[in-house]
């Protein structure tokens, strides 16, 4: 027989086998002789073999077990700080205290490294501050956050210098990452991190979101009634 032919004859078998992968059970005695080549060199038995399989797919099991684990575990954490900051809010007896409540939130809950707040309107009784800046919404300085503004999505990741040295300013240089919460019609929150992976594109946004929501429901109330 020609090698052309035992070629042929080996991908016949191979598709019979793949037509009836429960050959090996009517016939248990071969499972124990046939050899399958290892990627490091050398054989196994077709039993030792398919028990380093399940045991690879155990361990990426377990793995993937552990992630799902620990993203349930930060979720939860941030649903009961998302939950605590919004009665925080809701508790606040004016718009100061409200946007003071706001930033300590983010600093001490939240970790925030450099937390900066732009509103597009004066809140009386607070002046100016590191962590807190007035700017009219028409005012040129905002035209880099035209396009969030005009979404109103959460944004992560590393801004563009622009957005950095409007919100942080002399500290700019240090921010490596950013969570950044557009809230039309009320201005910007940014939560700025010295870790250039705290933040990152595609990380998930939804407790941002509510954040936002309720920080612009609560100072809401204030500019409702002034």
């Amino acid at each position: 027989m020609s090698h052309k032919e035992e070629k042929s004859g080996a991908h016949e078998v191979a598709a019979w086998l793949r037509r009836h992968p429960d050959f090996l059970r009517q016939f248990p005695d071969l499972a124990m002789i046939l050899s399958v080549p290892r990627q490091n060199g050398g054989t196994a038995s077709l039993a030792s073999y398919q028990l380093d399989v399940l045991r690879d797919k155990n361990r990426e099991l377990n793995r993937r077990l552990h992630e799902l684990f620990a993203n349930a575990q930060e979720n939860e954490r941030l649903a009961v700080r998302s939950h605590q900051l919004t009665l925080t809010l809701m508790a606040q007896s004016g718009a100061a205290d409200t946007v003071q409540a706001m930033a300590a939130s983010l600093t001490e809950d939240f970790h925030g490294d450099l937390v900066r707040l732009v509103l597009f309107q004066p809140v009386e009784g607070l002046q100016e501050t590191p962590w807190l800046r007035y700017l009219p919404e028409s005012d040129e300085a905002l035209q880099p956050f035209r396009d969030v503004l005009a979404s109103g999505e959460p944004l992560c990741g590393r801004l563009n210098p622009d957005k950095n040295t409007l919100l942080y300013a002399d500290e700019a240089a240090e921010v490596q990452s950013s969570a950044l919460l557009a809230l039309p019609g009320i201005g910007l929150i940014a939560v700025g991190s010295r870790d250039p992976n705290r933040f990152f594109p595609g990380m998930g946004t939804l407790f941002l979101r509510m954040m936002g929501e309720a920080f612009a429901a609560a100072l809401g109330r204030w500019q409702a009634a002034a």
